[in-house]
């Protein structure tokens, strides 16, 4: 899934906060003052990493100092103002004999933290700005395309193999091995580099990226120290294919909703549902019924109960022709412009928009068909499908056990964060994986004192919305405290963000699950200070 965000600023921040701001970095023994570290330059060099990096299948391609303050790369927006740092480029070779690229980035002011960074939608990487935030921050940081081609991001295209059948191994250098080849090398090249000793390691992503971080907590508890995990696109094999409910619902019924009488639903459920500063608070608890605006005059037409109908569907999310219950939908809240787009043209013809990231698993991971045609998609077809993603892709992609107890074992601490108005990934997937954590490690204590889920109203995909997110340098800064003092965050700070002009237009605390900020009565509601968490 898509990070919208550019999140080198909040990762940036993130460090600063850390290190300014009343929470120096410690040494891992003692709590003594680490000063930074600057190696020489001649180990910025192919012929001392490669002699120094002993790796089954990789090789060190280059590496060189940068110290211009700017890196550019093909098809990406140049990046300024970087602190000066080694950049190594790395080929690891996959079980298959598959080649997939890695990047390290080695800042000459370094803090003794390594941080591995996540991808997006159908890709790892490589994600140049967020190692560039990691630097500026002080750390060492990799980043790898786990040797899927960037064309496929929106459609998992790279799945298929020319002759029709699946390609596994990059399936699985997807899932998981290629992110754990990364953070693997990336230390290895780390603890090469630097005549100091690597004290901490970290992972930081959202949305595919947090789905990667909670895999590595699942599948490779030793990589890590603490991993922070936003909007994670775990429960793949299931969330995936719910995906394409909306379009499925408006396809059988025959009945697309233009995009005006859909946000007429949504900011009703809002007025009726919603708190201080027109956030719905939990969404779950929330039943507004769409029957009420049946007859309600809107730009594209009158609401009718048809409308109505489809809407209270959508929402619900998709059942089997049993009736079961396959997988969550939509948030009461949350914009229909993702899942549920449509457009309608001059005549006044109204048609669906799927989003690409579900009719490209349906049809090329599922169906093995590229140009599969969604609107021939029956209910009846869903429910086949919709099983046959979960018995063929959950052990590759699911990403949803729920047993971290070596990764708790080793000491290792986990934030999970996940907005409710989120358009794209259903957050009540992200809670039920939590809750069979807290069942799976001894319950709500014996899983708070490791991993801790953080709700956040009102805030969209891995961003903010009308509610806030995770403020800059948040979760990673909460991850790192907890991890080297011993601090576990009862509350994260939240922070709105014009995303037209990047200025922060209010604050609110998330607080740790299952707990919700009340706002007090006194002070200004768009300021955390007149919260408090409860619940």
């Amino acid at each position: 899934m898509k990070n919208p965000l550019c999140r080198a600023l909040l990762v940036v921040l993130a460090a600063v906060a850390l290190l300014a701001g009343g929470a120096p970095a410690l040494a891992a023994s003692g709590g003594r003052s680490v000063a930074p570290q600057a190696p020489s330059g001649s180990r910025c060099s192919v012929g001392y990493l490669q002699s120094q990096v002993h790796l089954a299948g990789l090789t060190v391609d280059s590496a060189g100092q940068n110290t211009t303050g700017t890196f550019s790369a093909p098809g990406q927006a140049p990046l300024t103002g970087l602190p000066a740092f080694c950049d190594v480029t790395l080929s690891q070779l996959d079980a298959a004999g598959n080649p997939m690229a890695i990047e390290v980035w080695l800042p000459s002011q370094w803090t003794g933290r390594f941080q591995g960074v996540g991808g997006s939608y159908y890709t790892c990487g490589i994600n140049h700005p967020e190692l560039a935030a990691a630097i500026d921050g002080g750390y060492s940081a990799g980043s790898t395309d786990c040797g899927v081609p960037p064309s496929g991001a929106l459609t998992g295209a790279w799945a298929l193999k020319p002759n029709g059948t699946l390609n596994w191994p990059l399936i699985d250098d997807f899932g998981y091995a290629g992110i754990h080849d990364m953070s693997v090398a990336g230390k290895a090249v780390t603890r090469a580099y630097y005549p100091s000793a690597l004290r901490f390691s970290y992972f930081n992503g959202c949305s595919t990226g947090g789905r990667e971080g909670l895999m590595e907590a699942q599948r490779y508890p030793s990589d890590y120290n603490g991993i922070a995990a936003g909007s994670p696109a775990i429960n793949w094999a299931r969330f995936v294919p719910a995906e394409i409910w909306p379009q499925l619902v408006m396809n059988e019924s025959h009945t697309f909703l233009p995009m005006c009488i859909e946000n007429a639903f949504v900011d009703s459920a809002v007025r009726a549902c919603g708190s201080t500063n027109g956030v719905i608070t939990n969404p779950s608890a929330c039943d507004w019924n769409p029957d009420a605006l049946v007859g309600t005059a809107t730009p594209c037409g009158i609401i009718t109960r048809q409308d109505a109908a489809v809407m209270e569907r959508i929402w619900q999310g998709p059942v089997a022709a049993s009736g079961k219950r396959l997988w969550y939908g939509l948030e009461r809240g949350a914009s229909m412009s993702a899942l549920a787009a449509t457009t309608t043209n001059a005549s006044g013809v109204t048609s669906g928009i799927p989003f690409p990231i579900t009719v490209g698993y349906l049809g090329t991971w599922l169906l093995k068909d590229p140009a599969w045609n969604w609107q021939t998609l029956t209910y009846g077809q869903f429910d086949r499908l919709f099983a046959r993603s979960v018995s063929t892709f959950s052990k590759a992609v699911g990403t949803d056990n729920p047993d971290l107890s070596a990764f708790r074992h080793r000491g290792g601490k986990l934030v999970i964060w996940h907005g409710l108005a989120d358009q794209e990934i259903f957050p009540q997937g992200t809670v039920n994986y939590y809750q069979r954590v807290r069942k799976a490690m001894g319950g709500p204590a014996a899983t708070n004192a490791f991993a801790r889920l953080f709700l956040a109203p009102g805030a969209q995909h891995c961003a903010s919305g009308a509610g806030p997110a995770p403020a800059p340098g948040q979760p990673l800064a909460s991850v790192v405290n907890w991890v080297e003092l011993g601090v576990a965050p009862a509350s994260i700070p939240g922070e709105t963000i014009d995303p037209a002009t990047g200025a922060v237009t209010g604050s609110r605390p998330l607080c740790r699950y299952p707990g919700f900020a009340r706002y007090t009565g006194r002070g200004s509601p768009a300021q955390a200070s007149s919260f408090v968490c409860t619940g």
